[in-house]
């Protein structure tokens, strides 16, 4: 029996008309198609193709065993991460080796700090995978600003919150044009970092990038708290003709 393929599909931020012509026929097309989400979710993934999935399409939710509830830096973080991933993986396999191809939903771009990824180097070699990328949020996000984010000779740097506040600090004062991920309930933090490299005054906040819910605001004008889809951007200011 011919092996099906596992498809690493990229939805792009969020909104069905940003997804390529190659993912939209392959969700309309798939008879086993699976997702991440949080236990007790529909997930957000799920969420985008609504109505797009064929009647009859075999489903595989891969409930997350622990997004926020502990530290990242906990060992037992990537101990239960590291199981679930190698059990997603044997449910993958299983499928694909009775011959079904299996589309994975993933948000954005599958390559771009995404869960397929460990999910990808588990199946590499065991059974055919394919990557569809997408639309990233970030480039959802600084369009959405109606600015170039960089220009000429600018560097980009793209950074996680989660990181400490000194290393944030120290990358911010360097960088020309900046984006920054994985917020929440780092704020705060982030929000100190730019004060420390002199640059709180540039910075935006974009919440739902490409979303229905889409909304644009100066970091400063940002109450104590953030949805999780939002990114914060400083835009580059380099040469021009």
């Amino acid at each position: 029996m011919t092996q099906g393929t596992v498809y690493g599909v990229g939805l792009g931020p969020g909104s069905q008309d940003l997804m390529s012509v190659r993912a939209d026929r392959l969700i309309r097309g798939a008879t086993h198609v699976a997702y991440f989400r949080k236990k007790g979710r529909c997930g957000h993934a799920r969420t985008i193709v609504e109505g797009m999935i064929p009647p009859g399409a075999i489903e595989l939710p891969m409930e997350y065993p622990v997004t926020t509830e502990i530290p990242f830096d906990d060992p037992r973080y990537n101990e239960l991460l590291a199981a679930f991933y190698e059990r997603s993986v044997a449910q993958l396999i299983e499928m694909a080796e009775a011959g079904c191809d299996v589309v994975v939903l993933c948000e954005g771009d599958p390559f771009f700090y995404g869960s397929f990824m460990h999910l990808y180097t588990r199946l590499l070699n065991r059974v055919p995978v394919s990557v569809v990328p997408g639309i990233t949020g970030m480039s959802a996000a600084w369009t959405a600003t109606n600015q170039p984010i960089t220009w000429g000779d600018d560097i980009l740097t793209v950074l996680m919150a989660t990181l400490p506040e000194d290393a944030l600090a120290e990358r911010i004062a360097q960088t020309d044009a900046l984006v920054v991920m994985k917020i929440g309930r780092n704020l705060a933090k982030l929000r100190r970092a730019l004060v420390h490299a002199g640059r709180e005054g540039e910075a935006w906040l974009i919440e739902y990038a490409a979303m229905s819910q889409q909304r644009v605001l100066p970091l400063a004008d940002v109450g104590e708290s953030v949805p999780y889809f939002s990114i914060v951007l400083i835009h580059g200011h380099g040469r021009r003709p």
